[in-house]
């Protein structure tokens, strides 16, 4: 079936239109690298044609230790996130925790993102849905793909439309996550794009005792099987050096991977549809 159309700057997901991709880092390390991947990756995107949707956080507030690196901070990290989509024309996607960072990060991102751990806070979502952005909600590791129904019906209800569910795996056993694909198909039912988080979805959560460890080497074969099964982008987080990255080094993947994945990813789509 065909989903609701959104159109976010240049991208358009859902409804028919071509296999898009949201990448970045996890979180902004410094302002020269993340200002240095987002140019790489729009100079990737202008030769491939890839409907690409710039991500990275300003902060992370579910990090697994209190002494985990968070991210630059919501002022500072913003100004870096407006650099970055002046410098490259790329779309922006970042993550908000409280209903207090709602309104200065629409004033800079595109799309804003409701973590799979809010994913049931009605005031972050009621928040999110009024200021009229599009809204990407990942759907909680403790939720069935039929349960996004009512965070659609939130989201709605302030006459907002432009919106994306993600999946990004279901809790299973401890440190462990597995993805059933018929929630691709299920949750598409609620007439909106969804979206694929290949990288979240190979996360251990927990796994590495004060941080949440991974395996990337799964990224690709969980991303086709998603594709083959008909979302409408795939979310990825990439990073020059993911071995050196301050947060999700185990399952994010390097972008030297990233082209060589897309264009099989790509074929896919068009095979499917």
């Amino acid at each position: 079936m065909k989903t609701r159309r959104i159109k976010i700057g240049s991208v358009r997901m859902g409804g028919g239109a071509p296999l898009a991709l949201i990448a970045g880092p996890c979180i902004i390390e410094s302002r020269a690298g993340c200002l240095h991947l987002a140019r790489r990756l729009a100079e990737v995107a202008e030769q491939e044609k890839i409907p690409l949707v710039f991500k990275a956080s300003f902060d992370k507030a579910n990090r697994s230790s209190v002494s985990s690196f968070r991210g630059p901070g919501l002022v500072a990290g913003l100004k870096i996130l407006a650099e970055v989509k002046e410098a490259t024309g790329l779309p922006i996607l970042t993550d908000v925790h409280s209903v207090d960072q709602v309104g200065p990060v629409a004033e800079v991102a595109d799309i804003l993102q409701v973590p799979a751990f809010l994913c049931r806070q009605t005031d972050l979502l009621l928040a999110c849905g009024e200021t009229g952005r599009a809204v990407n909600v990942k759907k909680g590791q403790f939720l069935a793909p039929d349960d996004m129904a009512n965070v659609v019906a939130k989201v709605e209800s302030t006459g907002n439309r432009s919106l994306l569910l993600t999946e990004r795996g279901s809790s299973f056993g401890y440190h462990s996550l597995v993805v059933d694909m018929r929630g691709l198909p299920a949750m598409r039912k609620l007439g909106y794009p969804v979206v694929f988080d290949a990288t979240h979805s190979v996360q251990q959560p927990g796994g590495g005792g004060t941080y949440t460890s991974g395996d990337a080497t799964m990224v690709p074969v969980l991303a086709r099987a998603a594709v083959a099964a008909g979302c409408d982008a795939v979310f990825m987080e990439t990073h020059m050096n993911p071995a050196l990255a301050k947060s999700d080094k185990d399952n994010a993947i390097s972008f030297r991977q990233l082209l060589p994945l897309w264009r099989t990813l790509r074929s896919l789509h068009g095979l499917v549809h």
